[in-house]
């Protein structure tokens, strides 16, 4: 960059003018801008309007998972990342589960919790009392905002107020519990927590400063599960070892950061197909994961008396099909068609199938062949890209490099050029 990073007036430029100006300051070559500037099948003014000072976009492959029968229904599932093998390996393991019925997955509704905080309270344990006492007036307030939702069966429904020793003194927490419907809730909940803060504030004669929704969702659940045959495994020592490889996630926080990383992989590929907000997810499940003051899997293995594998998954999932990018985006919208999911309920279940079937792929993987063998090819072929490979080049350096064991940028490069030569000689 020349020249400094304070842009005064940034974001009233166009788009194109943004760019100008960062080609200017950056180096940006014609190319790179038209590049970036491909806002990938969105509307321009539509992607203006999602975030700030928009200069383009950057689109990431979406596959399609097959094999997926939820609940006694099918699905195609639409997966959306970078990472290689990931959604042939969701697509096997559904195709192992169905053996056995396939995924079987249940929810506890879609509930969030609003929290608005008060310090300076003159007494805590009194507040509470109060807060308590008058709790259908600020339900009233709260469902007030949102007639719609009310309407529709959602709203606040209940108050839970908790006293904290912090840092900062002692705070009461006062917590409305809204079924968001089909939404995912943040705007709804945020609306409601900031216009009941006044009344708080005089109940309690304290001073409100937080309003905002918590994405430790832990009243917003799905509980996937799913009876792998042993045979289709490869055998009760296949089974036995992914057994193992649970016990050490759930002993060892370094395991296990990795074992959930891996449910993630489905969940978050679908729900960017989808335009659902991954941070919330993300942090909604980690912090379930660590809800008994350690880290924990989010999924259980166990062999039942058959020998066969029987996996559980439990953990938030806060989406919506109302508001933000899955009404905005026509890439989310037609992905949600292909999904053919009617509700968020169906949508975070199908959420839940994937993270498992995905988790289970994984373990399928370390405790036989190992990881690397699923990646190695597909990470082999982005690396001779990456050194200037075309066509049916590609391929053949891809090849050599796995046969070789040397997947690498300086060897793919060596052999670029290598076969290069010598197809220019036969030619």
């Amino acid at each position: 960059m020349t020249e400094n990073s304070e842009m005064q007036g940034f974001y009233k430029l166009s788009m194109a003018e943004r760019m100008e100006v960062l080609k200017k300051v950056t180096g940006l070559t014609d190319e790179e801008a038209k590049t970036l500037a491909n806002t990938g099948g969105l509307p321009a003014e539509v992607a203006d309007r999602m975030i700030e000072n928009v200069i383009g976009g950057i689109t990431i492959p979406l596959g399609i998972a097959t094999n997926f029968r939820i609940n006694g229904k099918d699905y195609l599932v639409p997966m959306a990342l970078e990472e290689p093998s990931v959604v042939a390996a969701a697509s096997n393991a559904a195709k192992i589960a169905r053996v056995k019925g396939g995924f079987t997955v249940t929810n506890t509704g879609p509930v969030m919790i609003g929290q608005v905080q008060v310090v300076n309270v003159p007494s805590p344990e009194d507040a509470k009392a109060k807060l308590q006492a008058r709790k259908a007036d600020i339900l009233k307030k709260a469902n007030d905002q949102d007639p719609m939702l009310v309407s529709l069966g959602g709203g606040a429904k209940d108050l839970n107020v908790k006293t904290l020793s912090t840092l900062k003194g002692p705070m009461v927490i006062a917590e409305l519990i809204v079924n968001t419907g089909d939404a995912m809730g943040a705007n709804a909940v945020n609306t409601m927590a900031e216009a009941v803060a006044p009344m708080i504030e005089e109940i309690t004669g304290g001073r409100v400063f937080l309003r905002i929704i918590s994405n430790l969702a832990d009243r917003r659940l799905v509980r996937a599960a799913a009876v792998f045959e042993k045979e289709a495994l490869g055998g009760e020592e296949v089974v036995d070892g992914i057994v193992y490889a649970y016990a050490f996630a759930d002993s060892d926080p370094y395991r296990c950061a990795t074992h959930n990383k891996g449910i993630m992989n489905g969940v978050v590929a679908v729900a960017i197909a989808c335009g659902q907000d991954t941070r919330a997810l993300e942090a909604g499940a980690h912090s379930y994961a660590s809800r008994s003051g350690s880290y924990k899997p989010l999924t259980t293995w166990e062999k039942n008396a058959d020998g066969d594998l029987v996996g559980t998954l439990e953990m938030p999932m806060a989406v919506g099909l109302v508001g933000g990018a899955a009404r905005t985006h026509p890439a989310a919208k037609a992905d949600i068609k292909i999904l053919g999911v009617k509700t968020a309920i169906d949508l975070a279940e199908v959420m839940g199938a994937v993270g498992l079937a995905q988790n289970f792929a994984a373990l399928r993987a370390l405790s036989s062949e190992g990881i690397q063998r699923g990646h190695m090819t597909l990470h082999a072929r982005n690396v001779a890209v990456s050194a200037g490979a075309a066509g049916e080049l590609i391929d053949l350096v891809a090849k050599k490099m796995i046969a070789e064991k040397k997947i690498r940028f300086d060897r793919a490069k060596e052999l670029v050029l290598e076969l290069s030569k010598e197809k220019k000689a036969t030619a």
